[in-house]
């Protein structure tokens, strides 16, 4: 066993961490534009006004109904002490105030629809609506992205998947910032694979506070895990034989023995027995097209990686 980095090449497109198109809650004239493009906002800060003149007139009325009736609730409550109203009519009094106050949250919540705010903090996009516009639920006012961090979406193939875990480094390259490296972590893992690619998509974080990535964006990723030890086998000791792998293993009597193995991932001269192989035993790296299974061979040098076993075959 020998360390063997796990390093892993794909294609990955970059995300916003939360991202979401503004729209109006209600159908109204705008009265306020309250944002730049491209600028920085908190969350809850206003960016349009809408018309809420009668929204507000909606709203007063409620107030003065409501403070009717809680008035005369308090009469029908002193009056309930001297037994001059029923219990009946008491409680219809209070579930007229109740009532009342409802219609009040109502008024007042159709008051706060025509103020739109941002829900998080972010960098908003182009606006797409003017003064006195007249908006419905439909129409987008802006974009709202918040990019830092930006997710990065990439997918490996299923093969890793025992050797992935959240915290992993990654480093990310784009096009757009020519010899700039993008590091980050992996955060979290799909729960599913594609069962057409046998892939899963990973998620990584970028730390993005110069704002270089953008959602949307194409970058090459690489992610690295430095731990990994496999068990290898130098290249020219794999016998291939169509879709199969076989290596000759030399026991402690120095015969050759045929044996299929399960291969993985490969590195330049190098390639990781993942099934068929223990750690420790031998095989044949040079003369392995003279061996033959059950035959005895000399050994020339009997050594661990990196130096080969060679065999010379009689």
């Amino acid at each position: 066993m020998i360390a063997f980095p796990l390093t892993i090449e794909a294609l990955g497109t970059a995300r916003a961490n939360e991202s979401i198109e503004i729209r109006p809650l209600v159908s109204q004239r705008i009265v306020a534009i309250r944002f730049e493009e491209g600028e920085h906002v908190e969350a809850g800060r206003v960016l349009v006004e809408l018309q809420s003149a009668e929204a507000r007139a909606d709203v007063a009325s409620a107030k003065a109904t409501l403070a009717e009736s809680t008035s005369q609730l308090r009469r029908a409550q002193k009056l309930y002490e001297t037994k001059a109203v029923s219990t009946s009519e008491l409680d219809q009094r209070l579930t007229r105030r109740d009532a009342d106050k409802a219609a009040l949250d109502a008024a007042e919540a159709r008051l706060a629809d025509t103020q739109v705010s941002a829900p998080f903090a972010g960098v908003l996009g182009l606006r797409n609506v003017s003064l006195g516009s007249y908006v419905t639920p439909e129409n987008v006012i802006t974009t709202l992205d918040d990019t830092d961090p930006i997710k990065l979406d990439f997918a490996v193939p299923e093969t890793v998947l025992a050797r992935l875990e959240p915290g992993l480094s990654i480093a990310a390259k784009s096009a757009a910032w020519p010899g700039v490296k993008f590091a980050g972590r992996v955060e979290s893992i799909d729960t599913r694979v594609d069962p057409v690619s046998r892939t899963l998509t990973i998620r990584a974080l970028l730390p993005n506070a110069e704002e270089r990535l953008r959602p949307g964006m194409f970058l090459t990723v690489t992610l690295l895990r430095d731990d990994v030890r496999a068990l290898v086998v130098p290249e020219t000791a794999i016998v291939p034989e169509r879709s199969r792998s076989f290596v000759f293993v030399v026991g402690s009597d120095d015969t050759v023995e045929r044996r299929e193995v399960n291969t993985g991932r490969r590195k330049p001269g190098l390639v990781e027995v993942t099934g068929g192989l223990s750690a420790g035993e031998f095989v044949v790296v040079e003369g392995t097209q003279k061996a033959i299974p059950g035959r005895a061979v000399r050994v020339v040098e009997r050594a661990p990686l990196p130096q080969p076993l060679t065999v010379a075959v009689p």
